[in-house]
């Protein structure tokens, strides 16, 4: 009896032990905002985003630098709950990169049971499988100018689902005909929704629609709604 009088005690605390864990789970965070959702196919909508801190890549014309360092632990139920106090129904999982913290699939479901509908922003070069299958992942792929090109995870691409989305930032018109063969080769059009970006300053947005529609691809153009709202101001 005495033996498993204690047996029971160990099961109890950790049992407890395993709970505590559960619950102070954490995520370093650079920000989270209230704001209209600027590209995908939730564009338009008020959305709250949580910003993870850091990011393996360095894009070259990366705009949210400022998330690759520092940022504040957070408890993912204190992330929960900020989330909740903005009443918005979409929720945007964004970074940096947000994979690189593997809680992060822990904050993706808990917000999907909690109801929201939820993207996560993905740089493509880390695996995606393990995504709850609820989130609208929108992945990048990335271009010869981007200077990570390498880093793209071709497998990824069989882990996309109908309402994923591929996006490939723009910068040239060499980085154009990388994309356009790249959505042939791979039929991505046929997995999911493709989306065409310009980088701003460096491929005038009319003429990427013109090579769109002179080579009649099955792709969705897309200019970023919050820089033309806000430019690149932290918070929006």
């Amino acid at each position: 009896m005495v033996v498993s009088g204690s047996k029971a005690s160990v099961d109890i605390a950790t049992s407890a032990t395993v709970s505590s864990a559960v619950s102070t789970e954490r995520l370093r965070i650079t920000e989270i905002f209230h704001s209209i959702q600027g590209e995908a196919d939730a564009i338009g909508w008020r959305t709250v985003f949580v910003r993870l801190t850091g990011c393996p890549l360095r894009c070259v014309w990366c705009d949210t630098e400022y998330s690759f360092y520092g940022g504040n632990w957070r408890d993912i139920d204190d992330i929960l709950a900020e989330v909740a106090s903005h009443g918005a129904r979409h929720v945007c999982v964004t970074g940096g990169e947000p994979l690189a913290q593997k809680r992060c699939l822990v904050l993706l479901q808990k917000l999907c049971d909690a109801g929201y509908e939820v993207s996560l922003e993905t740089s493509g070069a880390l695996d995606v499988s393990l995504v709850d299958p609820r989130v609208r992942k929108v992945m990048d792929l990335k271009a010869p100018d981007s200077g990570e090109s390498r880093r793209n995870l071709w497998s990824n691409l069989d882990q996309l689902l109908p309402h994923d989305q591929v996006k490939i930032v723009i910068a040239s018109r060499a980085d154009y005909e990388w994309a356009r063969n790249a959505v042939a080769e791979h039929a991505i059009d046929q997995r999911c929704m493709v989306l065409f970006s310009p980088v701003h300053g460096a491929v005038e947005p009319r003429a990427l629609a013109e090579w769109i529609i002179e080579d009649k691809l099955p792709v969705r153009f897309q200019l970023q709604l919050h820089k033309l709202l806000w430019h690149d101001a932290p918070g929006h």
